[in-house]
């Protein structure tokens, strides 16, 4: 490899009743531009990238070397130009990314052959939970199942035919914060009622039941009903996007932005109306990506 571009899509996780479970890949991206020279240089173009003093600081580099030292190879220097429009904190999976980000540069360096399977699991491994890592890797609407340490069981759903809007607030929310605010434990009767909330939405988006789905989307009761208090304009914007024919508005990820299903074709006329009663919120319309990761080798 002399050169290489790595590209990365954002993600949202958890869809409402999916916690740690559900997620898709949405189409801002993570950018890598690597080319091999005799010393580590990181370069950043966007405002998005977190700031760092020396090479050994970035965090993409420290998975990159924790991948190569993981299969016993030696990382050759490189520069790599980062670009984002992924922003920091706001539930759209910007640190699953750079972990791909991190393993995909390993694999092309050090040529390590990576199957999907091994990324997933490295991803897994290093992020925590399968839902934001796994599709940012495959692409589309993933439903994933953490069974053993050693075992990650995922399935891509076919193209759900719904558009996607967020609402980006400018202030974060750290994942650690927003997860601090859940409870322990949960009785038989509240995991049951949970999860069977999941099951219906799940199958109301695979048959097309859009409205079922964006339903069972806002009843969540895993992390939603806790999260609530934290997420700026919870639920003005639930009404409103409702209001404007939104299926269905829950939080991405960890929050704070707000993620809405609603009708294909609609994405840009809700965004914009929505932009207009949250001026402060970078409100876009967006759709799942249904590639996920890219790495074009020269």
């Amino acid at each position: 490899m002399k050169k290489c571009t790595i590209i990365v899509p954002a993600s949202s996780a958890n869809i409402g009743p999916g916690f740690d479970s559900l997620g898709m890949a949405i189409n801002r991206y993570l950018t890598l531009e690597v080319s091999k020279q005799p010393h580590w240089e990181f370069e950043q173009r966007s405002p998005f990238l977190p700031a760092f003093t020396s090479y050994e600081e970035h965090f993409i580099y420290q998975v990159a070397l924790q991948v190569a030292t993981t299969y016993q190879r030696v990382l050759p220097p490189c520069k790599v130009v980062v670009d984002s429009d992924i922003p920091l904190a706001r539930g759209l999976g910007s640190s699953a990314s750079a972990v791909i980000a991190g393993i995909e540069l390993a694999n092309q360096c050090c040529r390590l052959a990576l199957t999907m399977e091994d990324k997933v699991q490295l991803a897994t491994e290093i992020e925590g939970h399968p839902d934001n890592v796994t599709p940012a890797l495959i692409g589309g609407f993933v439903i994933t199942a953490k069974t053993n340490p050693e075992q990650i069981e995922y399935l891509k759903t076919p193209p759900l035919d719904l558009d996607i809007v967020l609402s980006i607030p400018t202030t974060e929310l750290k994942t650690d914060d927003s997860r601090h605010v859940l409870p322990a434990k949960f009785t038989g009767d509240q995991a049951a009622s949970a999860s069977s909330i999941c099951n219906v939405m799940i199958a109301s988006l695979l048959t097309g039941h859009y409205e079922l789905a964006g339903k069972m989307m806002e009843k969540d009761l895993f992390h939603e009903p806790y999260r609530a208090a934290l997420i700026p304009n919870y639920q003005q914007i639930k009404d409103r996007a409702k209001q404007l024919g939104a299926y269905g508005t829950v939080i991405s990820g960890a929050g704070p932005s707000m993620i809405s299903f609603v009708p294909k074709g609609a994405g840009e006329t809700i965004a914009n109306k929505l932009q207009v009663i949250l001026p402060e919120y970078d409100v876009a319309a967006l759709h799942m990506d249904q590639q996920g990761l890219q790495a074009n080798v020269q």
